[in-house]
This record gives C-alpha cells, structure tokens and sequence, in this order.
C-alpha cells in the first residue's frame, strides 16, 4: 500500500514538473539561459548556455559512453528537425570514468555554451518549446536525463491562434441560477461509503480478521482497570484511522504546488494506467496465494518494537504494525479505491481513506467496550481464503479496465466493447468454477461441503456473469445498464461499428468548438459543451443512461448545438496552436495536445477539472447558467437544459 502510494507521488511530482515551462528568463534561476538567431527561412540556431555548478561536472554533448546519450533534444511536434550535431564551447576536461566501463567522457566544470541548427517546415510559430535532457555528476555519481523544458521566442514567428481564457465567459454571474454549486459535497460522502465498504471487506481477510480477538483480549486482559483497558483500543482503532487518513496528506501537498488538472492527468495518463494494469495483475496473483505482498521486515520489526512503549506512544506503533503487517490483503484494496477516485482531486482520497480507517479501526474499539460479542464472531478458517481468492478475480476485472483507459485515451483499438465484456465473462466463469472447486489455487482447501457464504457467492457471480453475456452481441439487449460506463461506449468502439443500427444515441459534435459556435449563430440556438473524457466512467453513464432519455435527446438534438470537448485526448495540435498559456495563477503552462487545450479551457472558464461537466452559453460566449455536473436523474438533468434553454429564448428578446 505505501509504496503504492509513494509511487504515485512521485509520479504527482512529476507530473506537476512537466506542466511548468522556464521561459528565458526563469531559466537562468536554474542556471540555463536560452535564446534564438533566425539563419535562414525556417532555420534557427538555438543557444544553450550556463555558469555551472560549483563542485558539479556538466556531461558535454555529442558522447555516448557506455552507449549513453548525455545530451538530448526533443520537440513536441514531428514538422521540427535538428541539423547535425552540438557544436560546445568552454573549458572543458576529459577523463576516464569508472562509472562507463572507465571510457573516456568530456565534461564542463564552469561557463559553457552549446548551439544547434533546428529546421522547421510550414508555419513557424512566434514561441517554440521544447525539452534539452542533460548529465550531471561529480566523483563516482552522476545524475541523468535532467530535464530542461524551455520556450524560446522565434523571430518572425507567428503568433498561436489558440484561445484558452475567453473574457465574455463570467461563470460566477450567468444570467440565470439554475445549475449545480459544485461537485464536492454530491461526491465525497458517496466515496467515504465506498471506503467504509472496502475497509469491511478488508476485516474479512486472514490479514486482518484474526487480529481483532488476540488484540481486544490484549486491551483488555493486559490493564487492572477495565476501563483503562476500553480506553486503550479506543485509542487503539483511532490511531489506525489516522495512519490511513495521513496516508493522503502528500496529495494535499501537492495539490496546493501544482496544476489544478493533475489529478485528472493521473487518470487519464496511458502509461500510468498500464502500470496500475500491471500492479493489479501482481495483486491478483498475491490474492491467488502464489506470493506474498510486504512492505521491508526491517520497517515491521521497528514498528513491533516500538509498540512496547508506554500507553500512548505504544498504542500509535501498535496500530501501526497493524498496517504493517495486514499490508498483503489491505494494500490492493485501499489501493483499488484510491486508483478509483484520482481524478477528482486530494479531497476525496482522503474521504475514501476515512471510510476504510473507520471500518478497520472500529471493530477493535467496539469489541473492546463488548467484549461478549467476540464468542459471536466466527472462526478463522479456509473461508477467508476464499475471500482473498474470490479479490483476486474482482482485482483481475479491474486491471483490464485499467488497460481499457490506455487503450481508450490512446485509440489503439486493442479491447472494443465486446472484448472487454468477454474478458470479465472468463474470469466470472473462472470464479464460478473456484467457487465449486473445479479450479486450485495455492493454500486452498478441497471444497467437501458449500457453506451459506460459499452458495451466495456462487449465485452472484453466476447471475452476473450470465447478465454480462447479451453485452458479446449486437442486440437490443447488449446495453448492459448496471455497468455502464465501465465497459468501452458501444456506439463508439464496438466490434459492430460498421453496423449503425444500434447507434441510436444522439453523437455531437467533436472537439470542434469554433464550429459549434458558428452553426449556433447561424441556427440561432444555446452552444451546450460537454466537457468530457475518453476514461470518464460517469461521462459513459451520462451518455448511455440519460442521454438516452427520449426527452434528453430530442432536447440535445433539436434544441443545441453540443460539442463534446476530450480533456484527455492525446493527440497534438498543429504547431502554429501550440502555445505557453499563464493560468489565473500565475504558472506557465504548455499547450501541446488537444487534451491540453481543452482542460485548460474547462479551468480557466468554468471552474472546474471533474467530468462530466455541462455549460450553455450564447454564440457570443456568455454563461446562460451555472453548470451541471454528473448528474444520474435524468428528470434533474431535463429541468436543467429546459432552464438554459428558456434563458437563451428570454435573453433574445
């Protein structure tokens, strides 16, 4: 779970880095200097230049020991070429490194100045980015790939044409109140509940069930004082819900350092949700009892020995330890959970931590005030395997939707709808045939006789796996409504696509906004913009739930011009729209992808990095309302577009 959790706040880190761009004048704080000389048509010099660190060793260009580049340049657009190699200048040395198989390298330990021709066909925009990654070291260590994200002014360039902050677009004061005030307070409790349901489920596993009689008879039997005794597992359960409270403090300090988008980026980002693809897979072969999941010995046997300490202290690193050592069946649970809810921000992981530290921690406290009800608990056995196996088929169907994201945000075409569903079909086949003992895994017992519990389990996921399989074809029955959002959009990417006869829902226009605006001028009717992505689970629910409403579609197709905009589409602009945007608070952020535009879009005009979101506005540009958020009541969501819409008719008078 920790390093879960480190792991993404590294990758928040990151993240954060690479939204910032130094222009000329920032990057001299770091030490680089950069400028432009136009040489030719479309051809420019670029100067990088910098005074050094004292006691540190600047790796010159145009070397590669050890079959390392020490210096790279990169564009974010393939019409932009690099002639030839650096041509460097300053006091350089060179030396046989131990760390490159004692191969020769040069070095700069002061002022140097490096140059290179770029070339760059069609249009030359007035600002080009573009990132120098470079070695530094001393001694025995070195530090590689530093990257420099720069933008540098280009003479005769001209000028983007994109527009992020439009000045008409008053979201605070729309000409009329119907909308929604935020998301927040509709989300969080539903998330906490979420995590008190998954810290339940995490009770029942032999990590954690186990624990609470040997830990209540420790309370209890240890202190000549009942009393004392209730109040040292009450203290007990509430140190373990602030460990998993403190868990997601990172993710407020980082929040309140970077781009309001990053935690949509988490989700959204193809390569981190193949990493959870991978982690997912790991924790399901760890719940099948091929392996275990643990955090250093060295960190368990420190925790274990503080807890010997005196009353408070001993209590803290008792729950603690628990953490600890419970990891291997907590970790992929609160790990599923966290993953789950990335997106919308610091605020709710820690109401999805809350509700898991609740429901762990409380048993303890509630056991040690009646102590009677532990002869009502039933005995460890073979059926929290079970439970840890059963988790890991459900940790299986999560990482293919893991997988599904990437492949989404990306297009790559790899699981279409029915792929997916036909994933999750076998692997509810395979839990049904574990649940009757057709399929072992390790430390699992022969099933001799079907318990209570082992019957429920067998009827749940064979009702479910049954409902899955109408969604393998292209029927009218294919829909698949408990799930939606989940699965890839079936009007979009289907393996039927060339069938359009269940393309029924109403399909807006794309990223287009400037032509949205154009034929809402011309038609004379509201602009309604979805703000959307391609791995929004509850912008799917939106479309193929409500929209589907006949009242909702006929409102949408007859009444706007939609225009859906993809916060997380990957693909570029055309250079000239590339550009450096200063958000409302003062960053430097780079434009590159349309994903980039879009989002960018959303914050700085309406507020908001959740999707789905909803406005209506005028061809002009101006707020006919508040905005509407995810919103699963399709009555709610017909009263608010017949609010827009009445707005738009009242304000034309």
């Amino acid at each position: 779970m920790l390093r879960l959790i480190i792991s993404i706040s590294i990758f928040v880190t990151a993240l954060s880095f690479s939204g910032k761009i130094f222009s000329q004048d920032t990057v001299s704080v770091y030490g680089w200097k950069i400028s432009s000389n136009k040489i030719g048509e479309g051809k420019y010099e670029l100067i990088f230049s910098t005074r050094g660190v004292k006691g540190w060793q600047l790796y010159a260009p145009n070397q590669e020991p050890g079959g390392v580049k020490t210096v790279e340049l990169s564009f974010p657009d393939s019409s932009i070429t690099i002639e030839g190699k650096f041509a460097d200048a300053g006091e350089s040395k060179s030396f046989s490194s131990s760390i490159f198989d004692n191969a020769t390298v040069k070095v700069y330990e002061g002022r140097t100045e490096w140059k290179t021709v770029i070339e760059i066909k069609g249009t030359v925009p007035a600002h080009l980015q573009g990132k120098l990654t470079y070695f530094y070291g001393k001694a025995n260590e070195y530090y590689p790939d530093l990257p420099l994200i720069f933008n540098v002014a280009l003479e005769g360039g001209v000028v983007s044409t994109t527009e992020i902050k439009i000045a008409s677009i008053d979201i605070n004061n729309p000409v009329s109140p119907c909308g929604d005030e935020g998301t927040m307070n509709k989300s969080i409790l539903g998330i906490f509940l979420l995590g008190l349901l998954g810290g339940l489920i995490a009770l029942l596993t032999p990590c954690v069930f186990p624990m609470i009689p040997v830990t209540v008879s420790f309370f209890t039997k240890k202190s000549y004082d009942r009393k004392k005794g209730i109040t040292n597992a009450v203290l007990y359960g509430l140190f373990i819900f602030i460990i998993y409270i403190a868990i997601t403090i990172p993710f407020h300090v980082a929040n309140s350092a970077i781009s309001p988008e990053i935690f949509n980026n988490i989700s959204t980002n193809v390569w981190l949700n193949l990493l959870f693809f991978v982690i997912f897979v790991v924790f399901a072969f760890s719940f099948f009892g091929y392996f275990e999941i643990g955090l250093p010995a060295g960190l368990a046997n420190m925790m274990d020995s503080k807890s010997g300490l005196g009353n408070m202290g001993g209590i803290f690193f008792m729950a603690g330890t628990l953490a600890i050592v419970s990891f291997s069946c907590t970790g992929p649970i609160l790990g599923t959970l966290l993953v789950s809810v990335a997106d919308q921000g610091a605020w709710p992981l820690t109401a999805g931590a809350a509700g898991f530290g609740i429901a762990l921690g409380l048993p303890f406290a509630l056991f040690a005030m009646f102590p009677n009800w532990l002869h009502s608990l039933p005995k460890s056995g073979g059926w929290m395997t079970t439970v840890k196996v059963v988790l890991g088929f459900i940790e299986l169907a999560l990482a293919v939707k893991f997988l599904s994201n990437a492949d989404l945000v990306k297009q790559w075409g790899l699981l279409k709808r029915e792929v997916f569903i036909g994933l999750w079909v076998i692997i509810g086949l395979l839990t049904v045939l574990y649940l009757f003992g057709k399929i072992k895994f390790p430390h699992t017992l022969k099933v001799t006789r079907f318990s209570f519990f082992r019957i429920i389990f067998i009827i749940l996921f064979s009702a479910f796996t049954i409902y899955l399989l109408p969604g393998l074809s292209n029927s009218q029955w294919a829909d698949l409504r408990l799930i939606s959002g989940f699965p890839p959009p079936r009007a979009t990417y289907s393996i039927y696509s060339s069938d359009k006869s269940h393309k029924n829902i109403f399909e807006p226009l794309q990223n287009d906004y400037k032509r949205a605006l154009a034929i809402a001028k011309k038609e004379n009717k509201p602009v309604l913009i979805d703000f959307t992505g391609w791995a929004c689970v509850n912008c799917r629910r939106m479309e193929e739930k409500v929209w589907r409403n006949v009242v909702v579609d006929s409102l949408m197709r007859h009444e706007f011009v939609v225009v859906s905009l993809y916060v997380d589409e990957r693909r570029k602009l055309p250079l000239i729209e590339q550009t450096i945007f200063r958000t409302f608070s003062g960053q430097e952020k780079s434009i590159v992808t349309v994903g980039d535009k879009w989002a960018t879009f959303q914050t700085e005009n309406f507020g908001a990095t959740s999707q789905p979101q909803y406005a209506i506005i005028t061809a002009d540009e101006k707020v006919l309302t508040k905005t509407k958020f995810y919103t699963p009541d399709a009555d709610e969501f017909i009263e608010w577009l017949r609010c827009g819409l009445d707005t738009f008719r009242k304000n034309n008078k």
